[in-house]
């Protein structure tokens, strides 16, 4: 257990306000923990999986006995103290063993405690360097592209949707750059077998069977920009690895009170809510070109009552006088012919 520590100058404070939450979080930092059998395969795993990471990661070095799924150790406690330590809220845990080779472990805590847990079995894999293509640039907000409708259906394939996200997921941006897209992070899944339908999906017997789910391929791309003759470019896809096959093995859901609590949404402030935020905004549409358009209904207006410019020319009744006075003239000139004839 960390004692609590008291910030001695305005650095430490800094750094410890930065640990508090906040409405909008921080890139999740990922810790690499290496178990105490890994073989070759694991390790170029591990750290190609860091090379799409970086720079948001932490590789310990030295292997650590930690078995997350056995609860009789002491291994979900070492993973909330290395939380806390590292302000870290995803762990990458590799062992293999005979029975369970080449097993990667996904934990994700929550407010230093675990909340959920996966692991996966590696059965195919191509490291980037066998890839002789362009890389992309570290740090760079991947696109992710889930290919199955498992991912929107199957409880497991769901929480796997869910982990990677917040594992390749960086900072929250507004706007998207088109040449900043360098990468493209594609996740398919093998055939589907006829039994997993709707209704067989959600039995416990379809979500503890490991064995009938499809494999998992999780490939990566670089993407070029080519001219296309129009304004939206030709976009071609060039493999850069890595090439990962997974199977999917044990996991554990998180605890409904916790995950209640992990996604909860904060309050909209009443500034927020005068401008429109999350209310429904009615007459709004996007276009297919992404613009997001309005209509706005206007009713009859009284041109009478349209407040112009108060100018002397424009008072009532200033033309009718000089009407009245241009006749008066008229008849008068008129008179004075008549008199002279």
């Amino acid at each position: 257990m960390l004692r609590t520590i008291k910030p001695k100058n305005a650095r430490s404070k800094r750094a410890l306000d930065a640990r508090l939450p906040k409405e909008i979080e921080d890139p999740r930092t990922a810790v690499f923990v290496k178990g105490t059998h890994t073989g070759e395969i694991l390790n170029g795993v591990m750290k190609d999986l860091t090379a799409l990471k970086r720079p948001h990661y932490i590789a310990f070095n030295k292997k650590n006995d930690i078995h997350p799924f056995d609860t009789s150790t002491n291994s979900q406690k070492s993973l909330e103290f290395w939380s806390e330590k590292n302000d870290a809220s995803l762990f990458v845990i590799g062992q293999t063993t005979k029975k369970r080779p080449h097993g990667l472990t996904f934990v994700r805590m929550y407010d230093g405690r675990v909340l959920d847990m996966i692991e996966v079995g590696v059965e195919k894999f191509l490291s980037m360097s066998e890839f002789k293509t362009p890389k992309c640039t570290p740090g760079h907000k991947p696109l992710l592209h889930f290919a199955s409708e498992l991912f929107d259906s199957h409880p497991r394939f769901m929480q796997l949707k869910s982990m990677l996200i917040d594992f390749f997921n960086g900072e929250e941006i507004d706007a998207i750059c088109l040449p900043g897209l360098e990468h493209v992070i594609s996740v398919s899944l093998a055939p589907t077998p006829t039994t997993l339908n709707t209704a067989s999906a959600s039995t416990d017997l379809a979500i503890e069977n490991t064995e009938s789910l499809p494999k998992v391929h999780i490939r990566a791309y670089t993407t070029k920009l080519m001219s296309s003759g129009t304004r939206i470019p030709r976009v071609e896809l060039i493999p850069m690895g890595p090439s990962i096959d997974l199977v999917l093995r044990r996991h554990q859901a998180a605890d409904p009170e916790m995950w209640k609590l992990a996604t909860k949404k904060p309050k909209i402030k009443k500034k927020d809510v005068e401008s429109g935020l999350g209310k429904k905004r009615k007459n709004l549409e996007v276009d297919e070109m992404g613009d997001l358009r309005g209509r706005i209904h206007v009713g009859k207006q009284d041109l009478h009552k349209l407040q112009t410019r108060k100018m002397k020319g424009l008072k009532k009744g200033m033309f009718d006088d000089q009407d009245e006075a241009g006749d008066e003239k008229e008849g008068s000139r008129k008179k004075r012919k008549t008199a002279e004839d």
